[in-house]
């Protein structure tokens, strides 16, 4: 038998883009980027493109738990990200399939698509603050998401540190508040764990080519996890990476096209400033 060389390896559980610019696809092609072999477990099939989600169908519980299950008997992951989870019985079979799981797990709490479509049934909500987030080493919700999770408005700097807070006390090791949504020249994202805060701020690029920006994000810190990088310098080795991607953008579509997600997995950390 030959040599066998280690690799190490994460796993997506999200929803199928048939766009290919979001959800396991554009979560597996940024594992490869970073050289982290990635698997998957698959929640939902989606009619997508740049222009919107078409239709969406959620899959039976059941087989999104198999596969999370098959997938840590035989290629246990050393970290792993939850996406588009659908429904609230989706996310009480991926906590399921996630029990006694000890490795790094991101919960990037897809609710909304770029295109604006909603992606998450209202009951889930109380499914992820309840069962999933607990579980998290890092949420990494957008200013809409982290609006629905903190049960306040989110409009400005600030407005993301307490809500910041007020994910932490549901239970989860850290939050980073992603600014996107807000206006300004630069784009400000807000860490936080149970010590310390953070902020990055990255100049904006002004650009419609954002779709799948969140996915990417979430993929590549937790690539960082399974390499055995340590949370703050992944999150930053992440937000580097995804400006990197938006800015070389390949300019597909019709609608708000994919990143590229080729970019310099090595992207200077220095593109944002952080204090």
């Amino acid at each position: 038998m030959p040599n066998k060389r280690a690799r190490a390896t994460a796993l997506t559980i999200a929803g199928s883009d048939s766009g290919g610019g979001a959800g396991i696809q554009a979560d597996l092609k940024t594992f490869h980027t970073f050289g982290v072999f990635g698997t998957s477990a698959v929640t939902a099939v989606t009619a997508q493109n740049t222009m919107g989600v078409q239709a969406v169908q959620a899959l039976d519980p059941s087989i999104v738990r198999r596969q999370i299950e098959s997938v840590r008997a035989d290629l246990p992951p050393a970290a792993a990200k939850t996406g588009m989870l659908a429904n609230a019985d989706i996310v009480q079979a991926v906590v399921a399939g996630l029990h006694g799981f000890d490795a790094p797990l991101v919960v990037d709490p897809v609710m909304v698509a770029t295109s604006g479509d909603r992606l998450l049934y209202p009951a889930a909500v109380d499914a992820i603050l309840e069962e999933l987030l607990p579980l998290a080493t890092l949420v990494t919700p957008n200013l809409p998401e982290a609006e629905i999770l903190a049960g306040r408005p989110v409009r400005t700097e600030a407005d993301m540190s307490a809500a910041a807070h007020a994910i932490l006390a549901r239970g989860a090791g850290a939050v980073l508040v992603k600014g996107g949504h807000l206006s300004g020249e630069e784009v400000v994202d807000l860490f936080r764990d149970g010590t310390r805060e953070r902020v990055w701020r990255t100049p904006r690029i002004p650009t419609t080519e954002t779709h799948g920006t969140g996915c990417t994000l979430s993929a590549a810190i937790t690539a960082g996890l399974a390499s055995g990088i340590a949370l703050e310098p992944a999150i930053e080795r992440g937000l580097a990476f995804t400006h990197a991607a938006i800015a070389a953008a390949p300019g597909l579509g019709a609608g708000r096209g994919p990143l590229d997600h080729w970019a310099d997995p090595d992207a200077r950390s220095s593109a944002g400033r952080d204090e």
